[in-house]
């Protein structure tokens, strides 16, 4: 048959070939975490081209770092943003982002900026602003219990229900405070709850890492009091120095917390929904103002979020220097920290103690080696005294003994007794002068 442009003959290689499969990863049982995006970004529609999704990933790469963004009501999202946007976003200056960053990776401050509080403390590094938390590496192991916190503690049932309470109030009027949140001024406002929740993270860390190495430590230094060898000491001096990292990291918190509490106007400055709900008010006061309304009516301003920071709108009645709430805080944190500390204080007095037990196991073999050398010594001198008598008649000198028959057993005899004699008259003048122990 010829080959025309109609022919039905396939080639060799177009009957052979197969559709390929592609053979993946199973699919995983539980749900995949939501995937960042850039901050201030909209949601991704179907009509993006790849020209947008290459500009995103060149953004994203511009030294954009991963963040959580937690709000008032407990919702959380994973957005990429970079320095410029962070500075912009919660108004710090450049150097606090450098605080944050891999170089003060055990450095503890907490830093009070005009609308925004700068937490880093150990492993937990976050911007707390009146309205949201942006939470730095979110997926680090160490700081997955921190987020899980904030989603369980921050407010999330009753929001609903409370907002509906201060829906009325806020539309009427904002000054005088409306009665209905008398009740919730033992709760605190919303930067104190992440500050809460991050010390006690921080706390409950360090403590079980003190735990752990009161665990570990015990039986090394009791095996080390009981064999002194170069495998326990290295254990020991490996102890020794994770001791004194932990303490250092302990110390350093508990200094920050002790800076603050002696600085009232540092405390003030922390009370960002007060300063919030201030400006609020002093928009409200401006707009009213310059109403030319018969009616006055308060303006559209946002409600805060959450039951517990609507606290702060009687405590501004109180005054800007009033620290109470904050200061019993950090009061209490510092007493627990206090107490990791002295935990640790009492297992480097244990090691201590357990080197200067080893330390007086050693003097102790040391002197008796000394005494044993020293009772060698007297020894060696009886027998050198034996040595020399026997060399002296070893020489060629004439002398009336050697014609002597049977006088050879007694006189060596009589040298050995006299050198055990010796011997003994230097070893009790050692003891008599305590040189030697009983």
């Amino acid at each position: 048959m010829g080959k025309g442009p109609f022919s039905l003959k396939r080639s060799s290689s177009s009957r052979r070939q197969r559709p390929k499969k592609f053979i993946g990863p199973p699919p995983s049982p539980f749900p995949s975490p939501p995937q960042p995006r850039p901050m201030g970004s909209a949601p991704s529609s179907p009509s993006n081209n790849n020209s947008s999704a290459v500009k995103a990933k060149k953004k994203a790469g511009g030294g954009a770092r991963l963040w959580m963004r937690f709000d008032r009501c407990g919702g959380s999202e994973l957005v990429e943003c970079d320095k410029n946007a962070i500075i912009r976003r919660a108004a710090i200056p450049p150097r606090d982002l450098r605080i944050l960053g891999p170089v003060f990776s055990h450095s503890s401050s907490i830093l009070a900026r005009e609308k925004a509080m700068v937490v880093n403390l150990e492993f937990i590094k976050a911007i707390v602003t009146a309205e949201e938390v942006l939470l730095l590496d979110p997926l680090r192991q160490e700081v997955l219990p921190f987020a899980d916190q904030l989603r369980q503690q921050l407010p999330q049932s009753r929001v609903d229900e409370q907002d509906n309470q201060l829906d009325a109030s806020t539309a009427r009027q904002w000054l005088p405070v409306p009665e209905a949140v008398e009740g919730l001024q033992c709760d605190l406002p919303f930067e104190f709850q992440v500050l809460e929740i991050a010390l006690e993270v921080v706390c409950t860390y360090l403590d079980s890492s003190v735990a752990d190495l009161e665990m570990e430590a015990y039986p090394v230094l009791d095996e080390l009091a009981r064999n002194v060898s170069t495998k326990n000491l290295e254990l020991v001096r490996s102890l020794k120095s994770n001791l004194t990292r932990l303490l250092a990291r302990v110390q350093k918190v508990r200094d920050e917390i002790e800076h603050l509490l002696d600085d009232n106007e540092d405390m003030a400055h922390l009370y960002l929904t007060r300063k919030w709900i201030q400006n609020q008010q002093s928009e409200a006061l401006l707009a009213r103002s310059g109403s030319n309304r018969s009616s006055p009516t308060a303006p559209n301003l946002r409600r805060l979020g959450s039951n517990r920071s609507s606290s702060l709108v009687t405590s501004n009645n109180m005054g800007e220097d009033d620290v109470e709430d904050l200061e019993m805080l950090l009061e209490a944190y510092f007493m627990q920290l206090d107490g990791t500390r002295n935990k640790i204080l009492s297992v480097r007095e244990y090691i201590d103690d357990t080197e200067d037990y080893v330390n007086i196991q050693l003097d102790n073999q040391r002197n008796e080696l000394i005494q044993l050398q020293l009772t060698l010594t007297i020894a060696s001198f009886a027998i050198a005294v034996e040595t020399l008598i026997a060399g002296i008649f070893g020489m060629n000198i004439p002398c009336v003994l050697y014609d002597k028959k049977g006088i050879f057993e007694f006189f060596v005899g009589g040298v050995t007794a006299f050198s055990v004699l010796l011997f003994f008259l230097v070893f009790g003048y050692a003891r008599w002068k305590k040189l030697l122990g009983s």
